[in-house]
């Protein structure tokens, strides 16, 4: 990343450190235990339940919004985590209003659904914070060896399945530390005190589960080296790579990789240390662009931008999340692809943007350009897998992902995956772990036969 130069305006430090301890606060603040029970009240507990078909791990939602309505919120938390062990990061990520808040009966007669999200919340940060150790047990062992690949929310998913149906569980990740996305990859503001850290030791105090780091596959441990020693392997790799804007300068210090800066940003111990330039251009209209706008903005830039290709209701991030963005000064400007990256030496100076048109669901480019001075211009449009170490090893690759069937498994007998990694997979916490969670009840289902 780039320091200040004679062309670019990138500097650290531009807030004072209560201003960055402030704008990196917690987004949202935890209910109390009277907010938890009054909002509890409004819940209709409907016996069709569509709040509970919306969600992909399929929580009984009103069974444990009841238990909190009656004083229960440990037993609330035991409820959600039976279905989801990461019950307490998918309350602070999860885009509940476009999945159980969107379907809740009190949304669709009022536009104001049960606050199904912070309550899920509050039910389990009581739970982690009261009782602290695993509410499962692990079942005897099996003698079953199980590799996974990968300790993000699909890989500790399955981790934690397969723990308590008593097999051996080997996780091997990539980088120095547990979470993946969960703890490199979303806004700070989302995840405070930690929160990713501590979940990933919450879950893995079942036992038996062993993470070795600086383990990356097709580099430090081999696929079909797994398969020769382990009984089952399981695949959670997600997307290593970040696609790129195809310009000439793409590769200058000051055009950067969205997710890697957040990375940066999350693991850091001082935020003022960070670079953040006074004008900055985020190219995407995902979450990840929310995201590094939302954090440049709240790190001191003065003017940031969001360009996306196609308009507000094709964007990747919800309308809440965009609302987010423009609610701490981001603007958000559609019908808007990159055409040139404007140099000063080897730096970017502005980009040059064509305005387009989706007429007939078709897009092209109009012709007309826009040019906007960035001293940072951010990648975020989207990420790809790498299929170089599953080529050779019989899976089905469908356009560079794994494919699989509805147990998670692959086309290789003894292989299953889930997450971002495999075809067809959703950007989502929450279904990942519903992934790691069905193919280890159908890894269990098979070993033990």
């Amino acid at each position: 990343m780039a320091s200040s130069n004679a062309s670019t305006d990138i500097q650290s430090g531009r807030l004072s450190p209560d201003q960055y301890s402030k704008n990196f606060e917690d987004i949202h603040a935890p209910l109390t235990k009277h907010e938890a029970v009054v909002e509890a009240d409004r819940c209709y507990f409907c016996y069709d339940a569509p709040c509970m078909t919306a969600c992909p791990t399929s929580i009984d939602i009103p069974l444990f919004i009841r238990e909190i309505a009656t004083g229960n919120p440990n037993g609330s938390a035991k409820t959600i985590f039976e279905q989801n062990i990461m019950g307490g990061m998918c309350a602070r990520v999860c885009p509940t209003e476009t999945l159980c808040e969107e379907v809740c009966v009190r949304e669709t007669a009022e536009g104001k659904p049960v606050k199904i999200g912070l309550l899920q919340r509050y039910a389990t940060d009581h739970y982690m914070a009261d009782i602290g150790s695993q509410p499962f047990e692990r079942a005897a062992s099996t003698g079953k060896k199980i590799a996974i690949i990968g300790a993000g929310p699909a890989g500790l998913s399955c981790a934690h399945r397969s723990a308590m149906h008593g097999h051996d569980v080997t996780i091997f990740e990539a980088r120095q530390k547990a979470g993946g996305l969960n703890e490199f990859g979303i806004a700070a503001y989302k995840s405070t005190d930690d929160f990713a850290s501590n979940e990933v030791d919450f879950i893995t105090s079942i036992g038996g589960i062993d993470i070795k780091y600086g383990a990356a596959l097709g580099k430090d441990v081999m696929l079909d080296d797994l398969v020769g020693t382990f009984d089952a392997v399981f695949i959670g790799a997600g997307l290593p790579h970040v696609n790129d804007l195809s310009l000439a300068g793409d590769d200058a210090e000051n055009c950067i990789d969205a997710v890697k800066y957040i990375a940066e940003l999350r693991q850091t111990d001082d935020l003022s240390k960070l670079p953040v330039g006074r004008n900055v251009v985020v190219i995407g209209g995902g979450m990840t662009a929310i995201d590094i706008a939302t954090q440049i903005k709240l790190l001191g830039a003065e003017n940031v931008t969001i360009c996306y290709r196609r308009g507000a209701d094709a964007m990747g991030a919800s309308a809440y999340e965009q609302e987010v963005a423009q609610t701490n000064g981001v603007t958000i400007r559609h019908w808007l692809q990159p055409k040139a990256l404007h140099m000063n030496g080897n730096m970017v100076s502005a980009i040059e943007l064509e305005y387009t048109s989706g007429a007939n669901g078709s897009l092209s480019g109009t012709g007309e350009t826009v040019t906007l001075n960035a001293d940072q211009v951010f990648k975020a449009i989207g990420q790809s897998p790498d299929d170089t170490p599953f080529t050779k090893t019989g899976i089905e690759l469908v356009k560079g992902r794994i494919g699989v069937d509805e147990n998670r498994k692959t086309s290789h007998a003894k292989i299953w995956a889930g997450g971002d990694c495999v075809a067809g997979g959703e950007d989502l916490t929450v279904a990942s772990v519903e992934d790691g969670k069905v193919a280890a009840e159908n890894i269990h289902k098979t070993l033990m036969g």
